[in-house]
């Protein structure tokens, strides 16, 4: 109230945000929203059944993939190259079931990946599919990005992404406290989500932490690692929730919705779960 005795337009306008409002709404479903997963590829069958007998009807997924060895991507056949991918996929899907998927696999067989590649993967994302959120379960330790020109490349297309309202989300380290991962150490221009404790899927957190910001629940539904807690699961369930908010306006800037899923964590303390610390 700011010492006044009735509320300003500012406590008006805040008291709107809160998560039942937003996310309870029955068109927040992440329709009319198209997003990235920068992974392992998604094994497109499986989620289709997976979804199907819930009685759910996804958008098909479609994609490419991407090497290193090759300018060019190479066709989506409906494959992923690990489980990781379709897990990430699934946590999307479970919160905002009728979002627009594009995988694109950077991985391949041989479980690796390098920086060029993932930026090449997100031009294409932005400028040949046109996707307004780009999710990043991954991140590379800093000591492969020693070279200023890498960084400074790799800064450049999560800027690139910014500056065409694209929604960036990046996990952020799993392994150690203080070992800083990128992309999620470029927090001003994206969305750094860190692991945290919470019952519910729509559960997240404000909690800044070095360049980090927010937490969101770290289990995913799907797949055999998808139990245990992970910055990679916390990733696509705020992406998820970002798409439910865009499907109520799909105008919003990235700076935009970072206001407002911060004003929903204040009025709401959203979810039901505890705030974490990076593990």
């Amino acid at each position: 109230m700011n010492g006044l005795s009735t509320p300003s337009v500012f406590d008006e306008i805040f008291a709107l945000f809160t998560p039942e409002r937003i996310l309870g709404d029955e068109r927040a479903t992440g329709e009319g929203v198209s997003m990235a997963l920068i992974d392992s590829g998604i094994e497109r069958s499986v989620l289709e059944e997976r979804f199907n007998l819930n009685g759910k009807a996804i958008h098909r997924i479609e994609g490419a993939v991407f090497r290193s060895d090759r300018p060019e991507p190479l066709p989506y056949e409906g494959h992923q190259s690990s489980p990781h991918g379709t897990t990430v996929a699934d946590i999307v899907l479970t919160l905002a079931p009728r979002v627009k998927l594009y995988s694109a696999d950077v991985f391949g067989p041989q479980g690796n990946t390098d920086v060029d590649t993932v930026i090449r993967a997100m031009e294409h994302a932005i400028n040949v599919w046109g996707c307004k959120i780009i999710n990043l379960s991954l991140g590379v330790p800093e000591h492969r990005l020693q070279q200023v020109p890498r960084r400074y490349q790799f800064l450049q297309a999560i800027e690139e992404g910014y500056y065409k309202d694209v929604l960036i989300f990046a996990a952020a380290h799993n392994e150690h406290p203080m070992t800083r991962s990128y992309p999620s150490a470029f927090a001003p221009p994206l969305i750094s989500v860190d692991k945290g404790d919470f019952d519910d899927p729509l559960g997240f957190a404000y909690q800044l932490s070095e360049h980090v910001e927010f937490q969101a629940r770290s289990r995913g539904y799907h797949g055999p690692f998808a139990r245990e807690p992970a910055t990679s699961w916390a990733t696509p369930h705020l992406a998820g929730i970002a798409a439910r908010i865009l499907s109520l306006r799909p105008g919003l800037k990235p700076f935009e919705i970072k206001t407002i899923l911060y004003w929903m964590f204040q009025r709401g303390r959203s979810g039901s779960g505890t705030t974490s610390q990076p593990a």
